[in-house]
Order: C-alpha cells, then structure tokens, then sequence
C-alpha cells in the first residue's frame, strides 16, 4: 500500500452546481478515489505527490511532487500542462484569487508563475530553510509561507514582506489561511497558533499531538481541524472574540453563548443561540450576530446566493444585484453600507464599485459603477447627511486615497486625491470626518468636503500626528465621536482623542474662511446669501465649487434663464452665452452688449462671424437692458417670495 499524503475536495460553489451531488475526489500519490465511484487513476509524479490543490472555480487542479514538477489537470484527470521543473522536491503549491497564477516552493525561495506560457515569472528568496508550507488567501490577495527556519511570514502577492515572526522552538510545519482572510492558523510541533491577518498572535495552545503536518477550515470560518504526527485529529474552535461600543462589552464565551457587560452599571446578561456564532457586530446601540442558520437583529447579510439588507427590526429592505457577484469573497475592505447607500467592490475587476440605493437594491445615480484607473484595496461610505451629499473614500493599491460623490447622473464622476501612503482608513460615526495612517502619520481631515468647494482650504482642515508609536502596519479599529481606536502590529489596542470641535462647526463655511484670512471669498459667499431664489443661491454654490456646468444647468432647469446666461458671460463663455439666448429667443442684446464692452476694454474688434451676424442692425441701448436686468430680478424675487409663502401656509395647515 503507498503512503496517503493529503486529500481535496472540489470547492463547495462547483459542487452545488452538478447533477451529482456526492463527485469527490481524493488526491494521493496517485488520482483515485477510496469510498465512492472511482472516475479516474492516473500515475502523475515519479515518486509522491506530495502537494495538490483545486482552483477557485472547481475546473482545474495543480499537483506536485517529489520529482520537482508542477502538473495542472482538468477535473477529469487529464494532464493539461507542466507547469514548472524544479531540481529539487515541491513541497506547496497554491492557487491566485483569479486562478490564473500558481504559487510553489523550491528549496528556499518562493516562485509565481502565470499559467500563460510568456508571462513574468516572480521569484523570491523567503526564508533560510527549507519552505514546507505555503497559502494563498483569495480575498486579501495575501500569501502565507512556513518554513525550516522555524519562522512564519506574511506577503503581498508582488513578493513584499508583511511580517516575519519571531523564530519557534521547531519548523513550522502548517499554515492555512481562513476563508475570509481575517486570520490563519499556524502548526509546529505540540503547538499550534492563531493569528491575525497582519501576523501578531491572538492566541498559542500546547497539544501533546507531535507535529502538525496539515490544518484545514471549516467554511464559516469558526473551527479547524489539523492532521496530527501521533496519528490524531485536532479539532480547535474560536472562542473568546470581543467586540466593544461606547459603554458596552461583549464576549464569545462559548461556541453558541455570547456574554454582554455594560461596564457602566455593571450589569451582565448572557444571549443563547440555537447555532454557532459565525459574524458578530457591535455599533449604533445595535448588536448583528449571524450563526449558521440564522441572523439576529441583523442590517446586512451575505449568503452564498447573494447580498439581503434588512431592518433593526429583521425585516427584508432590499436584495442588490450585480452581475458575477461572488459574496464568498467579499469582507470588511470590499464592502461598506450608510444608513441609505451601499458599495461593493467589484472581485473580477478591482477597479471598479458598484453603489447602490439601500431601500431599494437599485443601483444609484444612471446605473453605472464608479470606475477608477487602478486596482482599489479597501472603500468606505460616510455616515451621515443626505444621499445626494454622499461621499465615498477609497484606498488603490499604490495606497492613494481618493473621495467621490457617489451620485452622478450622465457625465464622469469627478474623484479627487486628498492622501498618499494611506494604509488604514475610517469614517467618523457621528459627522463626516475621515481619519487614516498616513506615511507614518495619523491623519485626521476635518471636512473632506473642501476639496469639492475649494483645494486650497483642505490643507488647513487637517490634523497630523506622529504615528511611530503605533509600530508597523497599523489599523484603525474604529472612530467613535471624538476618539479613535487603532490596532497596533503586536495587537494591543491604542485610544487617540481629537478635538470635539470641528464636528461642531460643520456647515458654517463663513465662519471658516475668516481664520485664513480669505476675504475674497467670504466676500462672495455673503453675495451668494443676498441672491433672491434658492435655485440661485444653489448655483453659484457650484460655482464657487467649480462645477459650472452643473450651475447652469441647475438655472435652466428652475426657469432662470437670464441667470444661466449671465453667468457664462461673467465667465467670459461668450459663445456659450450667445447660444442660449439665441436658442431662448431672450437677451441676445444683453451678450452682444457685454461682448461690445468687453472688446473695448481690451481695445480689440470683433473677428467671431456668429457676433458680427446678430449684431448686424441691432442697437445697443444700456437703458433698455439694464431695465430688463432688473425685471429679471424683481420676477425671481417675487417668485422666491410665493415659494416661501406657500411653504408657510402648508406648516400653518399642518
């Protein structure tokens, strides 16, 4: 009989999906199958296959051995490629999140190969032993390595170094990511750890097992399951997982038993469930606990068949769509939701998010995603004001940070850089302030907002301070009205406090510009206060925001048709200017009269064809247009005066 070296399972989404349900092949020194129908067997390696792994989609499966090769098959069996020959025995392979690319050992290094035979081959130097064990997670896009050095380590799929542990007493003989990416397990012998994604240790057991040569977990991320050198399996659950807001504690006891302490009166209470706990969060005076049937008190949920929103009260909101959606990839990075708005980051094309309205699952503004030019790592949505004020934050892999409006209606969206070097990000919950760790600063930007009203102001919103204290790659945990909560590498916890004050000046932007002494432009906004209308007021908003575009149409649109000309003559758009009036039948003397007086100033003479035409046997009389002007005004006046007229006799009657 030959020596049994590891088992596979096709992954779960393929398996649902076939006529048969129960099609499971075992991969040994050979491909068969022990307790169910045999399909196939073939002879795949000289000597023991010592390493195999199914892709992602469950269509291919890559294989090696101690002859140094790297074999892809398709699931029938049959022999597609060979991928790599080595000199020396493969002990790991590992698939990419897109299965396009294998991960193997060889010797010391670590090689990523593309599929495509003309494709860059990426080759590193990862420990100084042997490598025994390697992973690759498909929603962090992180790569895990063990080795003979009796160290684990942690990398970004280009072959930078994360974290690199402290040596063990004994080589590390198994590493294996959980599904969503948030932890890893790590086996050595009589040990065995838990980790976070970052590296630092959450928790170290001593079992008399001997080595651990092979840990596996359970979908829902909750157990796992390690094949033992004494011939054992362990099993290990995750307990002891604490999540905490404002005054309130809570603490997974046991695997379906949850411990709430509110630490300002001291009182405990205990909540049973029927399942395990598998997701739990705390915020909003609301606990979300998952198990693996069912959800308590829950506002969000994936399931294998897609993304379900619901109510404090579990009542179903809505079930957004879109095409090739994959909710077995996504966590905390690639999705963030606001009181009416949620994002998804896209898995097949990290470019883009798709955003979509919280009550009624439709995607918002004209149904197109946001795209950006690069791959994005992490989003998140403000929390509060209005959905067309909406903004999203986003992180792309060279650790930019930008800021968009997620509304838009026909025309690209305008996304601006605030940030660089940004490895951790968060929304304030109580107002629209942003926080982040930033090339070894801790950033706070006060009002994100100025960049869409005036770039100068945002540099004079921020706060930085020194963020060496909190050692390498730092995260922010969470940003609760005036204080931050950050996650150092070793995994302590650090509480930051900032000013209370600048939530408290939010919207007041004439108070704001007095400081810098920018009198030109309070000087403009207390002119926007004395327009008439509202309509105008909105407009030169914009205006001053740089959107002009949007101003005019804004005019156009509430009937100011004077105002929409005026405001392209004011911004020397003067044929802009001569085609509404033109296409309006109105104030065509008021632009060749403004464009008259214009060219003398200048001491220039009319050379555009259109102009010299509709001047030919018009008059210019600043009496008459003045007047026009000016009835123009008195019509908007007396139309915003009945506007508020009306809305006082609706409140009377109400």
């Amino acid at each position: 009989m030959r020596l049994k070296t590891s088992l596979l399972k096709e992954p779960k989404h393929i398996l649902c999906h076939r006529k048969k349900a129960w099609n499971i092949v075992f991969i040994l020194n050979r491909l068969f199958q022990k307790i169910f129908f045999l399909e196939k067997s073939v002879e795949a390696h000289c000597g023991a296959v010592l390493a195999g792994r199914w892709n992602y989609e469950g269509t291919a499966l890559v294989t090696a051995g101690e002859d140094g090769q790297v074999k892809i098959w398709s699931k029938s069996g049959m022999l597609r490629s060979t991928l790599a020959q080595q000199g020396t025995p493969v002990y790991s392979v590992s698939w990419a999140p897109d299965s396009d690319k294998v991960l193997f050992t060889s010797g010391q290094q670590l090689i990523i190969k593309p599929l495509q035979p003309n494709a860059k081959v990426l080759q590193w130097k990862a420990h100084d032993g042997l490598i025994l064990k390697t992973d690759w997670n498909s929603v962090n896009d992180l790569i895990l390595s063990a080795g003979e050095d009796c160290r684990y380590k942690v990398w970004d799929s280009f072959g930078r170094a994360l974290y690199n542990s402290q040596p063990h007493e004994y080589p590390i003989t198994a590493i294996a990511w959980a599904l969503d990416g948030e932890l890893f397990a790590v086996g050595s012998f009589n040990t065995l750890r838990l980790c976070d994604k970052t590296g630092w240790s959450y928790a170290l057991e001593k079992p008399s097992t001997g080595s651990i040569f092979a840990i596996s977990w359970s979908i829902d991320g909750t157990q796992l399951a390690g094949a033992c050198g004494n011939g054992q399996v362990i099993f290990a659950h995750l307990l002891e997982q604490r999540w905490e807001w404002q005054n309130f504690h809570i603490t997974l006891v046991k695997r379906r038993t949850m411990k709430v302490h509110n630490v300002s009166n001291d009182a405990v209470d205990v909540l049973e469930f029927r399942d395990r706990v598998i997701k739990a969060s705390l915020s909003y005076g609301h606990l979300v606990a998952s198990t693996s049937l069912q959800c308590y008190v829950f506002s969000f949920l994936a399931k294998s068949g897609g993304i379900y929103l619901y109510s404090y009260e579990g009542r179903l909101i809505s079930c957004p769509r879109y095409p090739g959606l994959r909710t077995d990839t996504l966590n905390a990075l690639s999705v963030s939701l606001s009181n009416d708005t949620l994002a998804l980051r896209d898995r097949a094309d990290e470019k883009v998010i798709y955003i979509f309205e919280a009550l009624s699952g439709k995607p918002l503004g004209d149904g197109k995603p946001l795209t950006h030019k690069t791959e994005i790592v992490e989003i998140a949505l403000d929390q509060k004001g209005l959905t067309s004020e909406r903004k999203i934050a986003f992180i792309d892999k060279n650790r930019d940070l930008f800021i968009t409006s997620v509304k838009r209606f026909g025309k690209e969206q305008k996304i601006v850089k605030i940030g660089t070097m940004v490895q951790s990000l968060a929304w304030n919950d109580g107002c629209n302030i942003l926080c982040g760790i930033q090339d070894c600063r801790f950033t706070v930007w006060y009002y994100p907002n100025a960049v869409y009203v005036d770039k100068d102001l945002l540099p004079k919103t921020l706060y930085e301070k020194d963020a060496s204290e909190f050692s390498k790659s730092p995260q922010i945990v969470s940003f609760v009205g005036n204080q931050v909560t950050i996650r150092r590498a070793d995994g302590s916890l650090v509480h930051l406090h900032i000013s209370p004050y600048p939530a408290i000046l939010h919207g007041h932007a004439r108070v704001s510009l007095l400081s810098p002494e920018q009198m030109d432009k309070v000087q403009y906004i207390n002119a926007i206060r004395e327009l008439p209308s509202k309509e105008s007021q909105l407009a030169h908003m914009l205006l001053f925001s740089g959107n002009c575009q949007e101003a005019e149409t804004l005019l156009l649109q509430a009937g100011l048709l004077y105002q929409a000309i005026q405001i392209n003559i004011n911004l020397y758009n003067w044929e802009r200017a001569l085609e509404l009036a033109v296409k309006h039948r109105t104030h065509v003397d008021t632009v060749l009269a403004y464009r008259q007086k214009f060219l003398e100033d200048f001491g220039k003479k009319e050379t555009n064809q259109r102009f010299l035409q509709y001047a030919q046997g018009l008059e210019v009389d600043w009496n008459k247009i003045k007047a026009k002007i000016e009835m123009e005004i008195a019509k908007e006046r007396e139309r915003a005066a009945g506007s508020a007229a009306g809305r006082s006799s609706v409140t009377v009657q109400q």
